[in-house]
């Protein structure tokens, strides 16, 4: 593989993250998104850059991969997680180390925000690709279960 630029998202980049997301929820979950509403989230980030970023993986001038990182205070440590979310790599793409390259260049910008203590994310129980990814970069699986309940109205 040549290798990826791995760079931070741009607005410009908005509907290939959008088509990530539709097509990962799809993948992961059988869950159909609406891409309008998709596509707002996505720009809605790029409009409040103080809630996360978009890490994008582009090989030959395309992009084929991306990921969003959002932050987390931690009252426990006085400083940010930054949470890795929407992970997507293009299927021609896959097992050729982007997702390492992206999480890489995540790792190295938190190095000058001495506001960040570490890196979070979660991960499908039956996505066992992904949780050894996950854990030959380091990563450790927590003890903790994860809990929702949507807003009502």
């Amino acid at each position: 593989m040549n290798d990826p630029l791995i760079r931070l998202g741009e607005k410009s980049d908005a509907q290939r993250i959008c088509d990530f997301n539709v097509a990962m929820a799809l993948e992961t979950e059988n869950t159909k998104l609406d891409p309008l509403v998709t596509l707002a989230g996505v720009k809605g980030l790029f409009d409040r850059p103080e809630h996360g970023f978009y890490v994008v993986a582009e090989m030959h001038g395309d992009v084929v991969a991306s990921l969003m990182v959002t932050t987390e205070w931690s009252d426990w440590r006085n400083a940010f997680f930054w949470w890795i979310q929407s992970v997507y790599v293009a299927p021609d793409f896959r097992r050729q180390g982007l997702y390492s390259a992206m999480y890489r260049f995540v790792k190295d910008r938190a190095k000058s925000h001495p506001d960040v203590c570490g890196f979070r994310l979660y991960v499908e129980w039956d996505n066992a690709t992904a949780q050894k990814t996950y854990e030959s970069l380091g990563m450790i699986e927590m003890h903790y279960k994860m809990y929702e309940e949507k807003k009502q109205g």
